[in-house]
């Protein structure tokens, strides 16, 4: 029996992911009937031999390629048998094809083209001289001689020598239209080229950030992605200059070997057309490919770091459902102060001014600021971490201490609340509000819950990305929605209280049906079960089915509904419980009899011991959240601008952002500093996420400050604690480094030509 495309396909995901052909099938069924990474990567374990949420993705990647590569299969051989040019062995070629570069070597020559100077050679009739040049072998007639019969000046053919010249075009282009030939140009080219960047004319001495590159090459195969990216900006600022230069003798000896006969009649006059051939057509040809390939790797790269920052912020510990107090701290137009309840529930804002110098707006302050605390029975205060988060945090401390409230203090970061304060979202819960007062209840917010909060706000605006706006907008788009859901179903949402935009991450619901759940729950109440979602207008079994084991509802009627298990597995559950004797509520409210059910004996047609086990995890824990518990992170008192700094300090620091080149911890001075990779441990590190994540708090040591440059070098590696004593408020401040003088080259590089734009007390 021939096999069918789609067979073809398996057997190729199979071959390429190295996965056992059932997985792959029953994968791939689920994901063309419509069923999410989450849900059957969570709910369908049995089907795919536990494949983990990555190695589904990987497999849904290459799904889409060859699907991809077989719909254009298809427009090529169309396209070649309508021009009465499909052989058989071309046919076989192309349906053997398995990379869309491969099949558009093939389909080159048959392309619909603009006049070439080939094809008016073959309209003044060189083709059969093109042939005899190419075919001759041992002795006999000379080129010209070969040439003489072909000469015509009315077709514009007036010596010998416009005819040869001509049947070199044919013969050129003949060339770099061969797959084969462009398969070994493409490989040679990626193996031995190099990348090489200069400085546009007239701009070789002008100072700016792609100094390091004026005069750079590297192996194009080996080249980071940072410095990838940074040189593709640089060129598109017009400040650099960017090609790739081949290994040209190997190139064309290898090219001579295909098309040049060792016992051809004309070797050297073929061999001047090979080397055409290539400099003409294929060298730049190929060039743009490979450009764009190393382009998509650097591009693949940074996306990949930018989702992996993304998840660790999404995934930071929340505080939980307390009483907060968000502050967004500001010198000229005041600090904004937003309480919200511990639902997140805004209560009331209020504006002060504790910065600016009068004692009466000072005393007016600090009472409003206690007032608040007071009259909402705050637990928590959360400072936005920008222009003045650090001066802000000390007079709120200062005026808690002087109560004698014990109200715990947390700087927050504030990346992206001036781009949620004023967007669509923003202006649809808070019509009435300025936009700096929602800018405050985001940040209240950030501390109960990162994720609910986070999921409101462009992933790109956050800042822990690296050449976000460089790299390619969809794909950057697609692995950050990915990211995005994942976290969001990872962690399971309240039904109740969810905002329309964390509802839209569930699986299966998506944007407008969020939206009609909100209305649902606004007009009739809060559900008290899950399957009462049937009845929200378009959302149907299918939906239901998806989004249903993400949901979650407390104190409903259904106890497992504020479980993970999936509404599929409450009749097993059920009958779990009717094995041991007890009702339902009993057997969550006493995990210890979980310990005495035999999995084995409800093990079935349809659910496996994986699905088993997790059920019996999720009772032992019903509605916990997975995420870390939280930990406020305080920065060192009498530290808190970029001349408090001293080398050899050690400090508390909060990870920011991690790069190819290493992380950026802030540090509470308005400045993130840089740990360089070679200064993350005290092992060798390829990559900096092996041993930091964002968010996560860490301990840093201050190697050199460059005032002018506002630039921090920071360690991580053990060694002495300083030396001299802690500065305290008033002592005499460490003199600036001299003019012009710069930390280590490594770490200045690092800083200077990375792209990042490290805050300098920016609200985003």
């Amino acid at each position: 029996m021939l096999e069918t495309e789609r067979d073809v396909t398996l057997r190729i995901l199979v071959e390429e992911t190295g996965l056992r052909s059932g997985q792959v099938r029953q994968t791939v069924a689920l994901l063309e009937e419509g069923a999410t990474v989450p849900f059957i990567a969570r709910y369908r374990k049995e089907a795919t031999g536990e494949l983990d949420e990555v190695q589904i993705r990987l497999l849904q990647e290459h799904l889409e390629y060859y699907k991809e590569l077989n719909e254009r299969r298809r427009t090529v051989l169309q396209s070649i048998g309508e021009q009465g040019k499909l052989t058989p062995e071309l046919r076989q070629k192309i349906e053997a094809v398995r990379h869309k570069n491969e099949l558009e070597d093939l389909y080159l020559p048959f392309r619909p083209k603009r006049r070439t100077k080939a094809s008016i050679a073959r309209e003044r009739g060189l083709e059969p001289l093109a042939e005899q040049l190419l075919t001759a072998r041992g002795k006999g007639a000379a080129a010209f001689q070969l040439a003489e019969p072909f000469v015509h000046p009315e077709l514009e053919v007036a010596t010998v020598s416009d005819a040869l010249a001509g049947a070199g075009h044919i013969l050129a282009e003949r060339i770099a239209e061969d797959a084969a030939a462009r398969a070994v140009v493409r490989d040679l080219t990626w193996r031995g080229g190099l990348f090489c960047s200069q400085a546009v004319k007239g701009k070789e001495g002008a100072v700016s950030k792609y100094e390091m590159y004026y005069d750079f090459s590297e192996p194009i195969r080996q080249i980071p992605s940072h410095r990838m990216l940074a040189m593709r900006r640089g060129e598109k600022e017009e400040v650099l200059r960017l090609r790739i230069a081949a290994p040209e003798a190997e190139i064309l000896a290898c090219l001579g070997q295909l098309f040049v006969a060792a016992e051809s009649r004309f070797h050297d006059l073929l061999a001047v057309i090979v080397a055409d051939a290539y400099q003409r057509l294929l060298a730049p040809s190929i060039e743009v490919e490979l450009r764009l390939q190393a382009k998509k790797g650097a591009d693949d790269e940074a996306i990949r770091v930018f989702a992996e920052n993304l998840r660790h912020l999404l995934l930071a510990p929340p505080a939980g459902s307390r009483k907060v107090l968000g502050v967004d701290p500001g010198l000229r137009t005041g600090s904004k102060l937003a309480a919200v309840d511990a639902t997140g529930r805004f209560l009331e804002h209020a504006t002060i001014y504790p910065h600016a110098g009068s004692g009466a707006q000072i005393d007016s302050a600090r009472h409003e600021l206690l007032r608040l605390v007071e009259k909402h029975g705050v637990e928590m205060v959360a400072i936005g971490n920008g222009t003045a988060g650090r001066e802000m945090d000390r007079f709120v401390r200062l005026c808690l201490k002087e109560a004698g409230l014990k109200t715990q203090v947390v700087m927050v970061s504030e990346a992206g609340a001036s781009v949620y304060s004023a967007s669509d979202v923003a202006r649809e819960e808070f019509p009435d509000l300025d936009l700096t007062v929602r800018g405050a209840i985001s940040i209240a917010r950030r501390l109960q819950d990162p994720l609910a909060e986070l999921v409101k706000v462009d992933p790109k605006s956050i800042g822990v990305g690296q050449y976000q706006h460089d790299v390619g907008q969809p794909a950057l788009k697609k692995a950050l929605d990915e990211v995005v859901e994942s976290c969001v179903n990872y962690v399971g949402v309240d039904l109740n209280t969810a905002s329309g935009a964390l509802l839209s991450f569930v699986s299966g619901i998506g944007g407008s049906l969020a939206k009609a759940i909100v209305r649902r729950r606004d007009g009739e109440g809060a559900f008290v079960r899950r399957d009462q979602l049937l009845e929200v207008p378009r959302l149907g079994r299918k939906a239901y089915e998806q989004a249903a084991g993400f949901l979650r509802i407390r104190n409903g009627e259904q106890p497992l509904d504020n479980t993970a298990v999936h509404p599929e597995r409450y009749r097993l559950v059920e009958r779990m419980a009717a094995d041991l004797g007890v009702s339902l509520p009993v057997l969550i409210a006493r995990p210890a009899l979980l310990d005495n059910i035999p999995l084995e004996r409800y093990v079935g047609a349809d659910v496996g011991l994986p699905t088993l086990r997790d059920i019996l995890a999720e009772l032992k824990k019903p509605g916990r959240d997975p995420r870390e518990t939280f930990v406020a992170t305080a920065f060192r008192d009498g530290v808190s601008e970029l001349g408090d700094l001293r080398e050899g300090m050690s400090l508390n620091g909060i990870v920011t952002n991690v790069a190819a080149f290493g992380a950026f911890v802030d540090i509470g001075v308005h400045q993130d500093g840089l740990v360089h990779v070679s200064q993350l441990a005290d092992r060798f590190v390829r990559d900096p996420n092996e041993v930091v994540k964002v968010g996560q708090p860490v301990q840093v040591r201050v190697l050199s400050v460059d005032s002018e440059r506002r630039r921090i070098a920071l360690t991580m590696r053990s060694g002495e604690l300083e030396k001299t004593p802690e500065l305290k408020t008033g002592a005499e401040k460490p003199p600036a480094q001299k003019k012009g003088a710069k930390p280590p080259s490594d770490l200045a590089a690092a800083l200077e030509k990375s792209g990042f734009r490290v805050k300098k007390g920016s609200k985003s």
